[in-house]
């Protein structure tokens, strides 16, 4: 990646006037190795998310799940998974040799995370490997603090998983009471600009619900515009809710289209920009994801910000 940041992402950088100071910054921010705390950071956690793209391009956001170690890095340009997607994931299959693939190491009970991206490598015998491309930290804004434990995955159930090309009602019910959801987003060429996969966090209620359509904020952040600048130029991208007292995880193929202005931003406290996500496909597995979960403390940086009625 020749660059820190791609035309979608600058593009959005000159938009909002900050274009000059993040060319300045961004090579500082966003590394081709990893520094030693972020090495460390991965190897304590007990689950990761990740975004692929599938054959025809849709990418896909997902949660992983070991025990404290599951993941290592033998190097600071690499790091190895011991974790594949089950048979009902939609990333099973997705992590193959050579993919662009994005991860996020995130512990929401410190309000800590951060980003790797970069190329599957070895990926064999339940495990695969990660060659980072890029490496770089988030602040912990708009996270919940919540503790995740994770539970031996042979106790889990068998998972029911369903399909459906709209959204039924009870899964319209676990969008509209999220206070977390992730998102895989992709440059039109992932092997030379990468796949990436982001956190987005708000109020219970942040997210609305009509039918298909969600609406999001998108609140001031660190200017860099992984998410938004992807999606300017390639609108396909997944969306992954967790239901973090049933354990379940529900996956959504959608299309996002920035809003900039009008009455529905101006409505909204807080919001730099709203993100409108027209949901495609959706699938759902219930109680299958092995981590126990504490109560939530909302990120004392919402304050400042809504929840649609």
């Amino acid at each position: 990646m020749e660059r820190a940041f791609h035309p979608g992402e600058t593009a959005l950088q000159e938009r909002v006037g900050v274009a000059q100071r993040m060319a300045a910054i961004g090579p500082q921010m966003i590394r081709g190795y990893m520094p030693q705390q972020h090495r460390d950071f991965f190897a304590q956690l007990p689950f990761i998310v990740a975004g692929a793209a599938d054959a025809h391009g849709q990418p896909w956001a997902s949660l992983l799940a070991g025990p404290p170690g599951f993941v290592t890095s033998p190097d600071e340009t690499h790091l190895h998974v011991r974790a594949e997607p089950p048979r009902h994931d939609p990333l099973d299959g997705l992590l193959r040799e050579g993919a662009p693939v994005g991860l996020l190491g995130i512990e929401p009970h410190t309000r800590r995370r951060n980003r790797a991206n970069g190329l599957v490598r070895q990926a064999e015998g339940g495990s695969f490997g990660v060659e980072v491309l890029q490496s770089f930290g988030n602040c912990p804004k708009y996270i919940q603090a919540r503790e995740a434990v994770y539970a031996d995955a042979a106790s889990m159930p068998g998972a029911v998983v369903r399909h459906t090309a709209q959204l039924d009602a009870g899964m319209r019910s676990i969008v509209a009471a999220a206070d977390t959801f992730f998102i895989a987003t992709t440059h039109p060429q992932p092997e030379r600009w990468g796949t990436d996969v982001s956190h987005r966090g708000g109020k219970p209620g942040f997210v609305r619900v009509q039918g298909n359509t969600l609406t999001v904020p998108d609140f001031v952040g660190n200017s860099c515009f992984n998410t938004l600048g992807n999606l300017a130029l390639e609108p396909r991208c997944g969306l992954l809710f967790v239901d973090f007292a049933a354990g379940s995880m529900l996956w959504l193929a959608a299309r996002g289209h920035i809003v900039f202005d009008g009455p529905e931003l101006q409505a909204f406290d807080g919001a730099q920009r709203l993100v409108r996500f027209e949901v495609t496909a959706a699938r759902i597995a219930d109680g299958v994801l092995p981590l126990r979960w504490s109560e939530a403390q909302l990120s004392p940086h919402l304050q400042g910000t809504g929840a649609w009625s």
